[in-house]
């Protein structure tokens, strides 16, 4: 290891963790006989001093990206009501407006309802399943998502990982921001525009995700519940109202149109809930290895598809409804309008109504503060070097990105909602796909979990992968996932093989992005891992 790399490794690892308990200004012991010397402080030691302060009073986890060893972690995660969190926290994350607006997106793309929500059902669970597999790899590891992820995607290519999860959790940040901005302009009717509401969601999101795990955690456990009633006040509201006024009949999409719209439909909602895979288990690091695996993936799973399936559906009826209620399609088409106004609109008497959505527009806080603090570790996972500087540091900078993206986008929400979480899908997709060949085809995943894995060097470069095969098969599935895509900006090769009819423009296609992604990293990455395992012994 060259002079570099030593010094980097002394950087991201005791070093960080001595100058926390040191004060500006104290000398540091001499080891000779000459008279000790005054250390140079820099603004970055003081920064971390001042962390690790806040570390000991409100628990700010100031070494978060590192390993949880079972010995360190709190035994009050063992206790029932913190094991729930693996369903509450989830829960909290989706049951919102932003899963409620995704809904609209089936009559947006011509579907009737009852193909919508089917769509919505299968897509959900599938999505679901995949993060709460990688769930299972917490409590087992006591690493986060990214961390995990140098196991197969190697050590190189897990960096590329971090700096798309970063990315992915901006945009999910931008998402819950926007619907929260929404939900606060309807309640002061327009007194607040969408811009101060957009930025207000942000700030609490911010201070929630500064504090840490626990904080998120204290949040998520009454957030849902919260969110749980606010929707099926909801449901009692608008259902009854669909009923007494049916849907208007749509024009019947059929053949390729109907395939390509479904495909859409299917790509976008199963990239909602896979994106969860790429921080899932930087939640779990705290729950001691023995926790049940299939408690860990059925808790998660259903954490995740339930509330989802619930919001989702609910958005789908609406919309499906506003042809033949020209009150709600008023509110939400008018100018300055939105969700906000259309739930408004929709629920009487209004005092409750705007009480409501003062609930919604914290629905937004859970998915923003989880984002928050998942896209921080992701830039410390980056680089030992950027591990040194403060999470907090990091995530005022996140929050300056998202705010700018939060307000470019606020005017063109399920266009955003299309375009970015069938992204998602695809990179997300092929980052799993590489992660569960490795852990069962070359380190025997099914009978000994993560027995296989060197737990302790999960920091050391030379005894990672180096990333032949990891990379060539992340790369390979995010490609086949850009092929097989179908966006309002770009239509692969692929996609364009699927339907042709139906939109806009005379032409839509079919999104085949997670398939081809899954597919293309699976083919590559199973040979590639072979040779590499062969050369490179590791």
């Amino acid at each position: 290891m060259d002079h570099s790399t030593d010094e980097e490794s002394r950087i991201g690892g005791d070093g960080a963790k001595d100058i926390h308990g040191e004060k500006p200004g104290k000398p540091l012991p001499s080891s000779s006989n000459n008279p000790p010397q005054e250390r140079h402080i820099t603004w970055l030691d003081t920064l971390r001093h001042y962390e690790g302060v806040l570390d000991r009073k409100v628990g700010v986890e100031a070494r978060a990206v590192q390993r949880k060893r079972p010995e360190d972690r709190d035994p009050q995660y063992t206790v029932w009501h913190n094991q729930a969190v693996m369903f509450l926290l989830w829960m909290s994350s989706t049951l919102n407006l932003a899963c409620f607006a995704t809904g609209f997106l089936g009559t947006t793309l011509g579907l009737d309802l009852r193909t919508s929500l089917t769509i919505i059902l299968t897509a959900t669970f599938l999505g679901s399943a995949i993060p709460g597999w990688c769930a299972t790899l917490g409590p087992s590891t006591g690493l986060r998502q990214i961390s995990i992820s140098r196991y197969s995607l190697g050590w190189w290519p897990s960096k590329m990982a971090a700096i798309l999860n970063v990315i992915g959790q901006i945009g999910w940040s931008s998402v819950g921001s926007i619907t929260s901005g929404l939900a606060l302009a309807a309640v002061s009717d327009g007194a607040i525009h969408l811009e101060i509401g957009v930025v207000l969601s942000i700030a609490i999101s911010f201070v929630v995700s500064i504090i840490g795990l626990k904080a998120v955690f204290a949040y998520d456990k009454f957030a849902g519940l919260v969110m749980a009633f606010v929707f099926i006040t909801m449901y009692t509201e608008a259902v009854p109202a669909v009923q007494a006024i049916p849907p208007q009949p749509v024009t019947a999409l059929f053949g390729p149109a109907k395939t390509a719209a479904s495909l859409k439909l299917f790509s976008v909602i199963y990239g909602s809930s896979v994106s969860w895979a790429s921080v899932v288990s930087d939640y779990y690091v705290e729950y001691p290895p023995i926790t049940s695996r299939l408690k860990i993936f059925l808790l998660t799973t259903l954490g995740l598809a339930l509330p989802t399936c619930f919001a989702m559906s609910l958005g789908a009826v609406v919309s499906s409804a506003l042809s033949s209620h020209p009150s709600w399609s008023a509110a939400y088409y008018k100018t300055g309008g939105g969700i906000g106004f259309l739930i408004q609109t929709i629920i009487s008497p209004t005092g409750l109504a705007k009480f409501l959505l003062v609930l919604l527009a914290f629905s937004g806080i859970a998915t923003n503060s989880i984002s928050f603090y998942s896209a921080s570790l992701s830039i410390q996972q980056f680089s030992r070097k950027l591990a040194v500087v403060p999470r907090f540091i990091w995530t005022v900078f996140l929050l300056l990105a998202v705010v700018l993206l939060s307000l470019v986008g606020r005017d063109k929400l399920l266009v955003f909602l299309q375009n970015f979480l069938g992204l998602l899908g695809c990179w997300v997709t092929s980052f799993v796909a590489v992660m569960v060949v490795e852990h069962y085809l070359s380190r025997n995943g099914w009978r000994r979990c993560c027995a296989d894995y060197d737990l302790e060097a999960w920091d050391t470069r030379e005894k990672m992968p180096v990333g032949i095969g990891g990379g060539l098969g992340f790369a390979a599935g995010i490609l086949g996932g850009l092929l097989g895509m179908s966006s309002t900006w770009y239509t692969g090769v692929v996609a364009r093989l699927i339907g042709g009819g139906g939109g806009e423009d005379g032409k839509r296609y079919g999104d085949v992005g997670f398939e081809m992604a899954f597919l293309c990293a699976v083919v590559v990455f199973v040979p590639a891992r072979w040779v590499e395992r062969r050369v490179m012994r590791r």
